[in-house]
């Protein structure tokens, strides 16, 4: 008989403090007894509405969202167990998530099923708002979104490991490129459960299965990484004459350097794109200088975006105008080649 006493007086309570018709939760007592924090996660906002109702009441009902995000915020900051995901390929360091530094559009992701009320008092001009999300359905939903994205990923390394078998390494590295981000979202699942669940059972969390993935996934992208495809589309001119000089000599360098070229631009790894010219400069004695102009696109096919660009003029001389216009185009192939090298080593 006691706690429908205790709920009696709180609602008693809260209608002499706001008055006949006020919601119970603007009561911070009710809310704490009502929403207790090892079932929900909660966030209470208000604003005084000196214009708008409308929009001090939209803008409440986020303050109150973002005050229920904060608390996952530092639940997350203070999980001691977290870690990095991150690994030297093509020598870059690519870091795939890290966890020290939270934003709050990370926290604030698919909170699942948060609902928001609110409620303007006429006397005190003031908008509340009180947003609530229930940790039972949000352990449900990362513990379903876990297995998903574990599954996801496998289907990746599977279909990539099939395609590495029939020498389509290109194919297979998209497949592993596409697999990279998902571990973002595992890691991001298992801290979640972590915090809502106070679990820290690597079976639960799948945790060996997480790290053993992706650890096939560095391995065969090392593998992949050994036989790199370029296609490339050129268009040279030396003085007004068609010309592949520069192509010719971008490809033998990179060739030095583990490349290969394929005329099927759906199997390469890179395009690179090439436009050329060349204009006269000046005379010395016997000497003829002129320009080489080259605009270079190197695009990375499997993160689907220019990883760089330039535009570079070489000078170079000879006894001929058509010498000296070659010459400086062999030598911005050099120029170029150099620039390449870091983008696939």
């Amino acid at each position: 008989m006691k706690k429908p006493a205790i709920t009696l007086f709180f609602i008693t309570f809260s209608i002499i403090l706001f008055g006949q018709g006020a919601p119970d939760w603007l009561d911070e007592n009710f809310r704490n007894m009502r929403f207790p924090a090892n079932v929900y996660l909660t966030g209470f906002a208000y604003r005084i509405v000196e214009k708008s109702i409308t929009d001090e009441t939209q803008q409440a009902k986020l303050d109150a969202q973002a005050d229920l995000v904060k608390q996952v915020r530092l639940m997350l900051k203070s999980n001691t167990q977290s870690y990095n995901l991150a690994q030297s390929i093509n020598g870059e360091y690519e870091e795939l998530e890290r966890y020290e530094n939270l934003t709050s559009a990370e926290a604030s992701a698919e909170i699942v099923g948060m609902k928001t009320e609110t409620y303007f008092d006429q006397k005190s001009k003031l908008v509340y708002a009180f947003a609530y999300a229930n940790k039972d359905e949000l352990i449900g939903y990362y513990k379903n979104n876990l297995s998903m994205n574990i599954n996801q990923i496998e289907s990746f390394v599977k279909t990539a490991q099939d395609l590495e078998v029939n020498k389509e390494k290109a194919k297979a590295r998209q497949q592993l490129e596409s697999a990279k981000p998902l571990f973002s979202k595992v890691r991001y699942g298992q801290e979640m459960l972590m915090v809502l669940d106070n679990t820290t059972n690597p079976d639960y969390l799948l945790q060996s299965k997480t790290e053993q993935l992706y650890s096939t996934v560095v391995q065969l992208l090392a593998q992949l990484a050994q036989g790199i495809y370029i296609y490339v589309e050129s268009n040279e001119e030396l003085f007004g004459k068609g010309v592949d000089i520069v192509a010719n000599n971008v490809k033998a360098e990179l060739a030095t350097n583990g490349c290969s070229f394929t005329d099927n631009a759906e199997q390469a790894d890179f395009t690179l794109r090439l436009k050329v010219t060349t204009r006269s400069s000046d005379t010395y004695e016997s000497l003829v200088f002129c320009y080489a102009d080259a605009a270079i696109e190197f695009f990375d096919n499997h993160k689907q975006k220019v990883v760089y660009s330039d535009e570079i003029a070489q000078k170079g001389n000879s006894n001929s105008l058509e010498k000296a216009g070659r010459k400086a185009m062999e030598d911005v192939a050099k120029k170029i080649a150099e620039k390449l090298k870091k983008w696939i080593q």
